[in-house]
């Protein structure tokens, strides 16, 4: 697929077969996503694949709101970062989890971010757990030094999703001559 196709492509899909995403899939995807830059080439970002069907379908509890697709996903990689190694850890992630997406768009998967950050796990629940520590009691191969800003959902869709709109008009793009 090139590379606009994959662009093109690329959808947030919350609906999966549950079918289980192959290991060489994910490797090779995450080979590619591992180039993305860095602030200051601090190589921040780290990405731990979790393929334990029975704990990417308990990520799907890490937030009582749009993190329920996890419980269907066929694999689930969540997006790391070195907070003492880079000030910009998140913005390094954030990179890295897009360039992550396409790479796994191009190899035939469905994908859609779930975001960790400073979420509760209930929220109308004030006192409530945050939604990483949730997800680093539930992944204790999780370094403590480091942080989660999302968790990707991965799968073979259910469904064909409809292809975004086309650009609609020059207020989303402008040139300064």
């Amino acid at each position: 697929m090139d590379f606009k196709e994959v662009v093109k492509k690329r959808r947030s899909t919350r609906r999966y077969t549950g079918q289980p995403v192959e290991k060489e899939k994910l490797q090779r995807a995450m080979e590619l996503a591992l180039r993305a830059p860095s602030s200051k080439n601090t190589r921040s970002t780290r990405l731990m694949a979790v393929t334990d069907l029975k704990r990417v379908h308990e990520l799907g509890k890490l937030r009582d709101w749009g993190s329920s697709l996890l419980e269907e996903a066929g694999a689930a990689i969540v997006v790391l970062g070195d907070e003492a190694a880079s000030p910009m850890w998140e913005t390094n992630a954030a990179i890295m989890a897009t360039l992550l997406q396409l790479a796994l768009v191009d190899e035939g998967l469905a994908t859609c971010w779930v975001h960790v950050g400073d979420y509760l796990t209930l929220k109308d629940v004030p006192d409530s757990q945050r939604s990483e520590d949730y997800v680093k009691e539930l992944l204790p191969e999780i370094p403590s030094d480091y942080r989660v800003l999302c968790v990707i959902s991965i799968g073979y869709a259910d469904y064909t999703p409809k292809p975004l709109p086309e650009y609609e008009g020059p207020e989303r793009m402008l040139f300064v001559e």
